[in-house]
């Protein structure tokens, strides 16, 4: 990962799951990284501030923190989320409030708070998570989904808009990953086994994604390698949202 070699990184969500991975694997390649989470403490080895995303002051404040400690910003790693779950009824108002807040808004807010550092850099670069579900309909997952669809259509409006200042914007759709939150749903299922093996099963490679491969991706897309890439969604899902296997029975 030479390529993020003297970048000035901040990650959002990166106390834990594919955050964390994110935040290891830029600073392993020589960036500096700075990590925004909620979380009472950050991961040790990071420039860590603290902050809501629904706060846009607490969210202005904590980029100028990030900014002021590692010397500059050149890419910001939009992955903070949060999940849901549930058909069309079963996410009352405030709910879908709070999730379009965090998953939407919350990328608004760090981007905005981000952009005068932003215009400032010779390699400037966005990367937002989506995800498989911003372009596949998923089972009981009808509010998470509509987050993910804006966020992908928030990443196509963003690079158009920033291409002329040299700010490259883009999206990563990761499949079903094997993070803490995945992690808290199995646990609350009767069978946890069996729900895991079903969603192994959906993805045409039989396994969950992990975070460091999402990792990977972003790192690729914050690189200067990929700087003729702007306004692309990669997807990091096993195939799942392009193949359609025959079954073996």
């Amino acid at each position: 990962m030479s390529e993020v070699a003297g970048l000035h990184v901040l990650v959002t969500g990166g106390a834990s799951g594919i955050g964390l991975a994110t935040a290891r694997l830029m600073q392993a390649g020589g960036a500096a990284v700075a990590v925004l989470d909620v979380a009472p403490a950050g991961p040790p080895g990071f420039v860590y501030v603290r902050a809501d995303v629904t706060d846009d002051t607490a969210v202005r404040a904590a980029v100028a923190r990030s900014v002021e400690q590692l010397g500059g910003l050149d890419v910001v790693v939009n992955n903070a989320g949060i999940g849901a779950q549930g058909g069309i009824e079963d996410n009352a108002d405030h709910e879908w409030r709070h999730v379009f807040d965090v998953n939407v808004l919350g990328m608004v807010r760090v981007a905005r708070a981000a952009l005068p550092a932003l215009r400032r850099s010779r390699s400037a670069a966005i990367v937002n998570t989506a995800s498989i579900a911003a372009t596949a309909g998923l089972p009981e997952r009808v509010l998470y989904s509509a987050t993910k669809g804006a966020v992908l259509s928030l990443t196509l409006a963003m690079a158009a808009d920033l291409i002329a200042e040299g700010i490259r914007v883009n999206a990563v759709n990761p499949g079903t990953a094997d993070t803490p939150w995945i992690g808290r749903l199995l646990a609350g299922v009767p069978d946890p086994g069996a729900a895991r093996a079903a969603l192994e099963a959906r993805q045409p490679h039989g396994r969950l994604v992990s975070a460091e491969e999402v990792a990977v991706a972003i790192a690729f897309l914050a690189s200067r390698g990929s700087g003729s890439i702007t306004g692309t969604a990669l997807a990091v899902d096993g195939g799942m949202a392009g193949l359609r296997l025959r079954s073996m029975r």
